[in-house]
């Protein structure tokens, strides 16, 4: 059975240029087939801020009204998807940039509120992997930002870490999946306090 990598990338990466170029000539350099998934690091929040638009977190999480939505879409699916495009398409590796709505790869659901209402964001449903083998048979990457859709016409917000790994999961039945995530700590942690707690298996 063939292995198929799917690599998740953050902020740390995203945000500075010279790292993201390594790493990117990295990744293009992997052999065999493979999936990136990216977040959007602190160009939205930066966008928000100049186009005045409050940024809301709570516990680490974007809340995401209808403005929000608007500028997640342009940086995440626009301006950082591409520059990632154009840069792997530098290294000699011929890739597609998409959201979850693109082929219908990512179906999510709107976040039920639950003590607090998130707004536009989604919780996976369901990845319909048979349009992304098409790609992937043809040696064609592709690059996921953290936006699904709901079938209804509605885009939505979408954790990059859950993408990642519920593209994990739907594509063992076809692959043995290897699943990345490139972060800045040592690895999934028992205690987020203690960089040597460190969860190996």
């Amino acid at each position: 059975m063939q292995t198929l990598k799917i690599i998740k990338i953050g902020g740390n990466i995203i945000d500075e240029p010279t790292v993201l170029n390594a790493f990117l000539k990295d990744f293009a350099a992997l052999e065999g087939p493979k999936i990136l998934v990216h977040g959007g690091g602190k160009l939205a929040s930066k966008m928000a801020e100049r186009l005045e638009v409050p940024v809301k977190l709570h516990n680490g999480r974007r809340i995401t009204d209808a403005e929000t939505l608007e500028i997640i879409t342009m940086v995440y699916a626009g301006k950082i998807n591409k520059t990632i495009i154009a840069q792997l398409q530098a290294n000699q590796c011929n890739a597609i940039g998409l959201t979850g709505s693109d082929g219908n790869a990512i179906i999510s659901e709107k976040r039920a509120v639950n003590q607090i209402d998130f707004g536009f964001v989604g919780d996976v449903k369901a990845v319909n992997t048979d349009s992304l083998d098409i790609l992937i048979d043809n040696n064609i990457t592709p690059v996921f930002c953290a936006i699904t859709h709901d079938e209804s016409g509605q885009l939505l917000n979408t954790n990059a870490d859950t993408i990642a790994s519920e593209l994990a999961i739907a594509f063992a039945k076809n692959f043995r999946t290897e699943l990345y995530y490139c972060f800045e700590k040592n690895g999934v942690l028992r205690d987020v306090s203690d960089n040597d707690s460190v969860i190996e298996t």
